[in-house]
């Protein structure tokens, strides 16, 4: 027979974007340890239902720590204290009787508040729609061995393509910042040569909408991978700014140069210590001596 514990949730309670939100706490007894996190949910709301309480509102799909869709920040941690893992994935044999347990939403202004614990993730697909794709014919699955692709390179870019797109890299950034997953889309398709025909095209529009839905630089805090459930590399931010780079000498003039001034404008060129230029081993051995200012959107 498993174990049981009492525990107590301050769980973040929100009608819509526009409403004010606030904690509010629950009581939740005679919890199993061998459930999953979401599973603790689902009995919380069972009773808040019986009461004629509305249940608390959040996502979940796949359960499995595949889909990304489950985003929830767990006493201040993106998805839990657990490392390399969704919230889906932590149990409640993590926590012990009398713990109390601090659940809020992915904060983000790029990821606004449908209710309670869900966000609207959708900044991500609009990225994905502007470029996180190959549009020419490569074959069907028995021609993917025609093209040869080094082992260490395919393992790389498989890394890359592990990313779920859940968001915890935008809720652990204190700049809010997507440019690890905007960097692992871009690498996942850079690193193969069926991607690289539109290489140049693709990562200046996938970060035109990174830019446009209101995420913050990369300042290389690292937090975004500390907290990836899928140990994602910021060496791939490191290569988005390499094909960012190559993408402004080697595109288009008129392309170049509306590039060029939409860079200059956000203070990414002209000063390496405020720029999207920063990322990867060298970076991470000869930090900058200058302090870092951050302005988070909520």
């Amino acid at each position: 027979m498993s174990a049981t514990i009492d525990i107590t949730l301050k769980v973040w309670r929100q009608k819509d974007a526009a409403a004010e939100g606030g904690f509010k706490t629950y009581r939740a007894a005679g919890v199993s340890t061998e459930m999953s996190f979401l599973e603790m949910l689902d009995v919380v709301n069972e009773g808040l239902q019986k009461s004629g309480e509305e249940p608390i509102a959040f996502d979940h799909d796949c359960r499995e720590g595949i889909c990304g869709m489950c985003s929830l920040v767990i006493d201040g941690r993106p998805h839990g204290p657990d490392g390399g893992k969704t919230t889906c994935q932590l149990h409640m044999r993590r926590y012990k009787t009398g713990d109390t347990i601090t659940i809020e939403p992915f904060r983000a202004k790029a990821f606004p508040i449908v209710r309670d614990l869900v966000t609207d993730r959708g900044a991500f697909d609009r990225i994905m729609q502007a470029g996180g794709y190959v549009s020419v014919n490569t074959g069907a699955a028995p021609d993917a061995s025609v093209i040869p692709v080094p082992k260490l390179t395919a393992d790389e870019a498989m890394d890359a393509a592990a990313c779920i797109g859940c968001g915890a890299c935008v809720a652990a950034c204190p700049n809010a910042s997507a440019m690890l997953f905007t960097g692992a889309k871009v690498s996942q398709l850079a690193l193969l040569p069926q991607g690289g025909p539109e290489r140049e095209r693709r990562v200046l529009k996938m970060i035109d909408a990174h830019d446009e839905a209101g995420f913050g630089n990369c300042t290389n805090e690292y937090e975004c991978e500390k907290v990836c459930p899928k140990e994602i590399s910021v060496s791939h931010i490191a290569r988005l700014n390499r094909e960012f780079l190559r993408a402004l000498v080697t595109s288009a003039p008129e392309r170049k140069s509306a590039a060029a001034a939409s860079v200059r404008a956000a203070g990414r060129v002209g000063g390496i210590q405020s720029s999207r230029l920063r990322a990867g081993d060298a970076w991470r051995a000869h930090p900058p001596s200058l302090p870092m200012r951050f302005n988070r959107p909520t």
